[in-house]
């Protein structure tokens, strides 16, 4: 799996308007809604603010992993936003984070689902990644970006 097989310019956002992690999760769910990619938004949101609920995303690295499991999609999708100023996101850290990559996946899939939450991971801790991602200022860049460093992977 590329992640760039899930995620389209239409799901990256840069900068994010949000000033807080529910604002930031709601406009990524926000973003792939009007991608046409949820038949139900408030569901949706409901299932990732409920996940979000029982345990930070903010995983460290200065990124967050909102993500939820339900019937709104069809498929494993993926959003990517960049705050304009970094978000408290309760980060296992305790630092705010500047990259949010929202995850969706129906009940059903959850073996894509935590194929692309390793990929995301191990991208992550790639520092030359985590800089290239800082830098980039448009949703082009962002998708130029993960579509470079997964290509590198595979050679």
């Amino acid at each position: 799996m590329r992640l760039t097989d899930i995620l389209s310019l239409a799901c990256i956002k840069t900068p994010l308007d949000a000033k807080d992690k529910k604002a930031a999760i709601t406009e990524l769910v926000d973003l792939v809604n009007a991608a046409g990619k949820l038949k139900d938004r408030d569901l949706m949101l409901q299932a990732t603010m409920e996940r979000e609920a029982t345990r930070t995303t903010g995983i460290g690295n200065a990124l967050a992993i909102p993500h939820g499991k339900c019937a709104a999609v069809t498929e494993l999708i993926m959003a990517v936003g960049k705050p304009a100023a970094p978000l408290d996101f309760e980060s296992i850290d305790g630092k705010p984070v500047n990259i949010v990559i929202f995850l969706a996946s129906p009940p059903d899939r959850t073996g894509p689902h935590i194929q692309a939450l390793a990929r995301i991971s191990r991208l992550m801790t790639d520092q030359r990644f985590r800089h290239a991602l800082d830098a980039a200022s448009t949703a082009q860049a962002v998708y130029d970006v993960f579509a470079s460093f997964e290509g590198s992977e595979f050679h």
